[in-house]
């Protein structure tokens, strides 16, 4: 319902954005107002942060297109060759310096509005003027497009996909402890491949955020960070996930997990649903906390691989691979939940 409801606002916003536009670059002439309602709409987005670095594209952009164009069409006039060459010294201008895939695409469009049948310098300067105006609009009405800060947004997605994560291995906790069937093997392999799938967006939503923090909320810089570092745990996490998914449905296919260790399996990947879901509800609980949920998880996998050791001679060499997998995967899951693993460390200090 909340979703509907975003969506519908964005929907009125970039409408009235777009309606402000044409008003304003009405009063330019020219046919101002259309040039600035199709920028305005190009430029308006989910954020402020979006906003400004799409509408600096298309001001920059159109800017390089109206120069482009004047010159082409000066030399050449108005033909098959003008064009092609305006779109073709536009897309490599817009991709040389990076505008974004957006504003690429739209610099040759908006060239092409820009030379018109009546190309002339005073229909250029109109049509630069409603850029200006259209992008402008769209930067400021963006502010409205959601009700939340980019860093708010991060949290809420970041720990959205870590609860649906912790509860995918509370899920295969309990098939594996009643046993499970090829079929619900399937489907938690599914679901842990759509978590990882989702973990792009999640990545363009720290950048918003980090970018939010470095030109408007200077001062939520240290927050965007922490932000930053919670969401690569929760990237690792789920990546572990998708494998100890993978891990589970393999074994359905082969000799199972072994009865010896069911027990053991089924407590470690109770134990990291556990160690998820109490990172997500409260991080703090497990930094620095004489005993926290992570080291629940990592005695559970000393548990299991004490298990798959002592009975080797029993136990498929299969299965022991397959145990052994799941060891490994849970272990990296703790060493992400308390950030105490050197990948992830490398990673932040990366950049």
């Amino acid at each position: 319902m909340l979703k509907d409801l975003l969506w519908i606002r964005q929907i009125l916003v970039a409408s009235l954005a777009g309606g402000t536009a044409w008003l304003i670059g009405n009063e330019l002439g020219g046919r101002g107002g259309i040039v600035a309602a199709i920028v305005c709409t190009l430029t308006v987005r989910i954020s402020l942060h979006r906003s400004l670095r799409e509408g600096f594209g298309q001001i920059l952009g159109n800017f390089i297109g109206a120069v482009v164009a004047t010159i082409t069409v000066h030399y050449l006039g108005l033909g098959f060759f003008s064009i092609a060459l305006t779109i073709l010294v536009c897309s490599i201008l817009a991709a040389t310096l990076r505008l974004g895939s957006i504003a690429s695409v739209n610099v040759p469009v908006v060239a092409m509005i820009i030379i018109g049948p009546d190309l002339s310098e005073s229909t250029v300067v109109h049509r630069l003027g409603a850029t200006l105006v259209g992008a402008i609009t769209g930067i400021v009405f963006s502010y409205f497009s959601h009700p939340k800060t980019p860093i708010d947004r991060t949290y809420e997605l970041l720990n959205k996909l870590g609860l649906q994560g912790a509860t995918l291995l509370a899920e295969m906790s309990e098939g594996v402890a009643s046993g499970y069937s090829q079929e619900d093997a399937g489907h938690w392999l599914a679901r842990a491949r759509a978590l990882v799938r989702s973990l792009p967006e999640l990545r363009l939503q720290i950048g918003d955020a980090k970018g939010y923090t470095r030109w408007i909320r200077t001062g939520q810089r240290e927050e965007a960070e922490k932000a930053s570092r919670e969401s690569l745990a929760i990237e690792h996490t789920l990546v572990q996930i998708r494998v100890i998914a993978r891990t589970v449905f393999d074994a359905s296919l082969d000799s199972g997990i072994a009865d010896l260790a069911r027990k053991e399996t089924a407590v470690v990947l109770s134990a990291a649903s556990y160690a998820l879901s109490a990172h997500i509800d409260d991080p703090e609980e497990i930094v620095g906390a004489p005993v926290s949920p992570t080291e629940d998880l990592r005695e559970a996998t000393h548990a299991l691989t004490q298990i798959l050791v002592a009975n080797n001679a029993k136990v498929e060499k299969a299965q022991i691979v397959k145990g052994l997998s799941i060891v490994s995967n849970a272990e990296i899951i703790a060493d992400s939940l308390d950030f105490s693993s050197p990948a992830l460390n490398d990673q932040v200090e990366g950049g």
